[in-house]
């Protein structure tokens, strides 16, 4: 059994993944192709953006908006204590500090009360009010830019008041929106909730291609044209006109072929993910799994749930050939690059109580029932 079935979605799309790649084979223009500009106009339009600009990964597509906003030293961002590293990464890239905030124990994502302390403590520069990071400059306050809201497992995180908190303390919001290509909150699609988005094409994630990619979301033409810039070396009106320091982060022209591809058959593999996410829940009802709040849709990149007997379960899983993962055994303020931050070992209860408990099971859109209900049937006979 595989974990995520990538080999079945490439048999049923064979035949036009293989004519698209054939065709940029024969007009050879590898690098920013007529198909990289043709997938920007169907991300934009599936996302509801005015702009959509493709990048190499979906970590280039946060750097590159946290670049077009000036984010640098003095600077600091928000964002969850329980996500993949490179959530928090990029803002150490740019000379600026990651300020972690807890999430929430039922959707595990980014408790926007606890936001409200974050910021409320970086502008007092007060560690009681909320568990700040330690610096060098420590007598020096750090300066509140930006939001990056992590859509945890494909869920969107709660933007209506996120958004309101932002607006009221003049913040930037960027949606990592990696794992939740696909999703929705409240009717608008996951890429277009903050005041820019970003995704990743990275082979596993919802819309993957066979390597990596990325894409930002927004509807601000400064920033789009910003981004535009800085994905191609920071290039002004030509190619060695360079007007601001950027990166070499364009998508290739094979990979924007692929993608084109597999957005023909997205539509049906969201809908699918939304069938098998939902015979899990009825499964393992009585089990302690993420939450789904009314009116949020989510892409399904992976399916969790919490439980105290992670290992014992994993173990007994394989014994019957069922792979599991666990995202993520760790918090980012436990990470050893961070160690310098000097978080406290108490600082995110909720973050480290998931990531002693978490585990995913199987999830793809070409998963049948009789192997969904034999998952949960050695998961309950090893509970």
């Amino acid at each position: 059994m595989q974990f995520i079935d990538l080999k079945t979605q490439y048999r049923n799309i064979e035949n036009d993944v293989r004519q698209a790649i054939e065709a940029v084979l024969e007009h050879g223009q590898f690098i920013m192709g007529p198909e990289v500009g043709q997938l920007e106009e169907q991300l934009a339009d599936w996302v509801g953006a005015k702009h959509s600009i493709s990048c190499a990964s979906g970590t280039d597509a946060l750097q590159l908006v946290l670049m077009a906003q000036n984010i640098g030293p003095g600077d600091c961002v928000f964002t969850s204590a329980f996500s993949f590293f490179a959530s928090a990464e990029v803002i150490s890239l740019l000379g600026a500090t990651p300020v972690f905030v807890d999430i929430d124990p039922g959707t595990l994502n980014i408790d926007v009360e606890k936001l409200a302390l974050a910021i409320k403590a970086v502008k007092a520069n007060d560690p009681s009010i909320y568990p700040l990071p330690v610096r060098p400059d420590q007598n020096l306050p750090l300066e509140a830019k930006a939001v990056i809201p992590v859509d945890i497992f494909g869920l969107p995180a709660d933007y209506d008041p996120l958004m309101e908190l932002a607006k009221r303390e003049g913040l930037f919001v960027l949606e990592d929106a990696a794992q939740s290509f696909g999703g929705s909150y409240k009717g608008r699609s996951t890429g277009s909730l903050g005041h820019a988005g970003a995704t990743s094409f990275f082979p596993a994630k919802p819309l993957g291609g066979y390597g990596d990619g990325g894409a930002v979301f927004t509807d601000d033409e400064e920033v789009a044209a910003k981004i535009k810039s800085i994905r191609n070396h920071g290039m002004g009106s030509d190619r060695y006109d360079h007007v601001r320091l950027g990166l070499n982060s364009r998508l290739d022209t094979i990979q924007a072929a692929v993608l084109l591809q597999k957005l023909k058959v997205f539509g049906d593999e969201v809908a699918k993910r939304q069938e098998i996410a939902e015979r899990y829940a009825n499964m393992l009802s009585g089990y302690e799994l993420q939450v789904i709040p009314t009116g949020y849709v989510s892409a399904w990149a992976q399916f969790s749930l919490l439980t105290d007997k992670r290992e014992h379960l994993q173990e007994e899983l394989l014994k019957q050939d069922i792979p599991t993962m666990v995202y993520y055994p760790k918090g980012l303020h436990h990470q050893g690059v961070y160690q310098s931050l000097q978080y406290g070992e108490n600082d995110f209860p909720v973050t480290d109580s998931v990531c002693r408990r978490i585990m995913s099971l199987p999830m793809h859109p070409y998963l049948d029932e009789e192997s969904q209900e034999r998952i949960c049937r050695v998961f309950k006979q090893a509970v």
